[in-house]
């Protein structure tokens, strides 16, 4: 008989990264009405700001705080560097099942790719690039891809092979994923099994805070065969209960998301 319990882990986190510095520059750069956000890294190389330190240490202190069968058991995250440091400060807090090993990097869970409009705001992107505003008014996020980049299409099909391998590897265990807000959203349009236009209302609805959870628990009555079901999405009480103000500026590259 198929075991329901083999299919899904038993709870899923994914967490958005702490703040980085990215986020700051670009808050800066819309404020001051700039095109060009003030970034000297690659993307895959920005770090987290002092404030996403914090708030990260917080979200840590949150996960030792449960009981340890409550903990997570594994860490994956995105390859980027404020992944890596929000996952590594959760770590060092103690926010692990005694035992478990370290964070598991998965190029899977990376950030979308924005090509030719990354480090631009959207006053850049309309500015340097009007056909690519024109494109995206057009085709909508869901589908367009900026030369260079990604559509939220290419980062779910990426997707699709990161849920199989947390299958095939991770099944009944409790995982964190640290990443980002598209990839936030993106795994909830698959595994809610959303359309188009559901996953883009909750876009509209607001941004993914940073560090801020979304819980799935596995359900072995939803479904034939089981699945995991959303228990929370955007959680902040962590940051909150731990007077770390909570953030929600989205990454570069705003109206390419």
């Amino acid at each position: 008989m198929y075991d329901v319990s083999s299919r899904w882990p038993e709870r899923l986190w994914v967490v958005r990264h702490g703040e980085s510095a990215g986020n700051v520059a670009r808050e800066q750069a819309t404020a001051a009405g700039l095109g060009r956000i003030a970034v000297d890294h690659r993307d895959v190389d920005v770090p987290l700001s002092a404030l996403g330190e914090e708030q990260s240490s917080a979200l840590g202190r949150w996960y030792a705080a449960l009981p340890e069968s409550e903990r997570p058991e594994v860490v994956l995250t995105s390859p980027y560097i404020r992944a890596r440091e929000t996952a590594k400060l959760i770590c060092e807090e103690g926010g692990l099942t005694p035992g478990a090993p370290g964070f598991v990097i998965d190029e899977r869970l990376r950030e979308k790719e924005f090509g030719i409009l990354d480090r631009l705001t959207t006053v850049g992107i309309r500015d340097f690039h009007p056909d690519q505003a024109e494109f995206r008014r057009i085709l909508g996020k869901f589908y367009h891809r900026p030369p260079g980049g990604e559509s939220w299409c290419d980062v779910i099909l990426r997707l699709r092979s990161a849920l199989d391998t947390l299958s095939l590897h991770h099944a009944g265990r409790r995982v964190l994923v640290v990443s980002h807000q598209v990839v936030v959203l993106c795994l909830r349009y698959l595994l809610e099994e959303l359309t188009e236009e559901g996953i883009l209302e909750i876009d509209r609805a607001g941004d993914v805070a940073n560090c801020g959870v979304t819980e799935y628990r596995f359900d072995p009555n939803c479904g034939p065969n089981g699945a995991l079901k959303l228990h929370r999405y955007n959680f902040t009480a962590p940051l909150e209960r731990a007077g770390a103000p909570v953030t929600s500026e989205p990454d570069a590259a705003v109206a390419a998301r």
